[in-house]
């Protein structure tokens, strides 16, 4: 497998759906329970090297090392962390359709290493190119997941957007249909309309 040197944006996305399976952003369930589970979300990130029984346990130590290095944006960190992800890299070369520079990972290197090569890439194209203010916790005041924000305005709010800003926005417009009055609540601060017919004035007749 190839990890184009320039595909950050890929890269730090790999590492974002990483660290949003552990179980704390999905209240105590682990979307990365088992080996079936592993080899879908490598399937799902087309990484085409096979999952083993002991990646498992390897991957969710990364998991874990992937999301303190969000947790905690500063640059020297981010660098110092991500290079050591960066470890199972084998050799840089061109991508053979491309003048591209990727890096290939060492002869038998499993699921584990390959994603630690792509959250590496991922870490340091990201901190290069956009800085350390792109790793950003979810900003669903009920989720606790992070990310990786690559978009161009920089304005990426939550950690999967379909998901925790879809609840944000539900939660916001029930908020405000719940302040409204009501059409049959009668308002007991606005005093009742007395009618008072109009008064004829008579002309006196003059003389």
């Amino acid at each position: 497998m190839q990890v184009a040197l320039d595909d950050y944006v890929w890269a730090a996305g790999v590492a974002t759906d990483l660290v949003n399976t552990a179980p704390e952003v999905w209240h105590g369930e682990d979307h990365l329970p088992d080996l079936a589970a592993l080899a879908a979300f490598a399937d799902l990130h087309s990484i085409p090297t096979p999952a083993q029984a002991s990646d498992l346990r390897a991957v969710h130590r990364l998991r874990t090392t992937v999301r303190d290095l969000i947790d905690h944006p500063d640059r020297e960190h981010l660098v110092t962390g991500a290079s050591a992800l960066t470890s199972p890299a084998g050799h840089v070369t061109l991508l053979t359709d491309s003048a591209r520079w990727a890096v290939s990972l060492q002869p038998a290197a499993t699921v584990a290493d390959a994603l630690s090569l792509i959250c590496g890439v991922g870490i340091l194209g990201a901190v290069q190119t956009l800085g350390a203010e792109r790793f950003r916790a979810c900003g669903a005041p009920t989720c606790r997941g992070a990310f990786i924000d690559t978009t161009r305005p920089g304005r990426r709010r939550y950690c999967m957007p379909g998901l925790c800003g879809n609840r944000v926005n539900v939660a916001n417009h029930r908020s405000r249909r719940a302040s409204l009055p009501s059409p049959h609540t009668k308002r007991l601060d606005v005093p009742p309309t007395i009618y008072s017919p109009p008064v004829k004035h008579l002309s006196t007749p003059s003389d």
